[in-house]
């Protein structure tokens, strides 16, 4: 990532530039987050939309529930596209789901709850691209309490690559990845936002907060300055549109 995105639209315009990638270079299973607090999904849905439009009727969407799915159709009641919700029904109603013409899924918000039928749905699906749209599959506050939990969870999640991943971490730094890049922390500095580490993996919290500490680059490449984003700024302002 050349710098930090200015609003939420140019990060979900990164988003979908690093799905575009992703899927060229033949990644099946692929993750988009926008990590920020009552961000509602719908309208990032709605301006993530555009990237499919080539696949029309091809691309298949799913909610996690009935509701999410009934609102999605009424606002969306033009779109192509086939929208459902994920349903805690036994295989053989899974298996209605998914159709030999579908090419493409797009998971709106599933949470943990929803991960033994993701995993049966996927199944399913084979080696179709699958993209997660702002997925909770780790909510370790709703499902994770038995060893069994975790494992399935764990299992799953690791099937997935992480395309596209925006945090902000506090208002002064953020941690984030765009495919094919590495994982990057941000830092402000002087008024400027600074690359300060580039890292082939996710950090854990431990380690992002000794990067955070030391607050100089964690790999030969030099901290590469930039002009500072008003990605927080703009996105308070989304949020309380959104609200109001």
């Amino acid at each position: 990532m050349s710098e930090l995105p200015n609003s939420l639209e140019d990060a979900i315009a990164q988003s979908r530039v690093a799905v575009q990638a992703a899927l060229a270079d033949g990644c099946t299973r692929l993750q988009v987050e926008f990590l920020f607090p009552e961000l509602k999904y719908m309208p990032v849905a709605e301006q993530f939309l555009p990237l499919f439009t080539e696949y029309g009727s091809r691309l298949k969407i799913f909610f996690a529930d009935a509701g999410a799915a009934a609102l999605a159709r009424r606002n969306w009641a033009d779109a192509p596209f086939q929208i459902l919700d994920i349903g805690t029904g036994r295989a053989a109603s899974l298996q209605t789901k998914i159709q030999p013409e579908d090419e493409i899924f797009l998971f709106i918000a599933p949470t943990s709850v929803e991960v033994p039928q993701l995993e049966k749905l996927c199944e399913e699906i084979g080696d179709r691209p699958v993209v997660f749209l702002n997925p909770r599959l780790e909510d370790s506050g709703v499902v994770g309490i038995g060893y069994a939990a975790r494992q399935t969870r764990q299992r799953f999640t690791n099937t997935i690559e992480s395309c596209y991943y925006l945090r902000p971490i506090d208002d002064q730094s953020a941690l984030c990845r765009c495919y094919p890049g590495q994982w990057e922390v941000w830092l402000e500095t002087n008024g400027e936002y600074q690359r300060i580490a580039e890292l082939p993996t996710k950090p854990s919290g431990d380690e992002l907060d000794l990067i955070l500490l030391k607050g100089q680059p964690q790999t030969t490449t030099d901290a590469t300055p930039q002009r500072k984003p008003s990605v927080f700024k703009s996105l308070q302002r989304f949020l309380k549109a959104l609200s109001s």
